[in-house]
């Protein structure tokens, strides 16, 4: 696989306003658990979304460089062996290069913002 120019994050309004606060992206439940931050690529954002935010709204999607995480990023097997960009370490807030306020809805058809590619 390609190391993708961007990586992609979904989060909660919430969780994003706390990290703004710290200065640092806190991490959702999963990322907290698992010991690393779950990214996806723009081909795998909208089955992401899909399959664990149907339903919900208010979620922020942002776009993370590759370039400006890459001693800290690490692409392994994930849904159905797919590889997934997942980043080791603290990602600060000012490295967030664009972001959006989604709702997916209950079938999980959402439409991704232009920039997400």
């Amino acid at each position: 696989m390609v190391r993708p120019s961007f990586i992609y994050k979904i989060a909660t309004a919430d969780v994003v306003a706390r990290s703004r606060q710290e200065g640092r992206f806190i991490g959702m439940p999963i990322d907290i658990a698992d010991g690393y931050l779950h990214f996806s690529t723009a081909e795998q954002l909208a089955e992401t979304l899909r399959l664990h935010f149907a339903g919900q709204s208010g979620l922020v999607v942002f776009s993370v460089p590759t370039a400006a995480v890459a001693d800290r990023l690490k692409l392994e097997p994930s849904r159905g062996g797919q590889l997934f960009p997942h980043l080791y370490g603290d990602l600060a807030m000012a490295l967030i290069a664009r972001e959006a306020v989604v709702s997916v809805p209950a079938d999980g058809a959402i439409a991704l913002p232009e920039w997400v590619q």
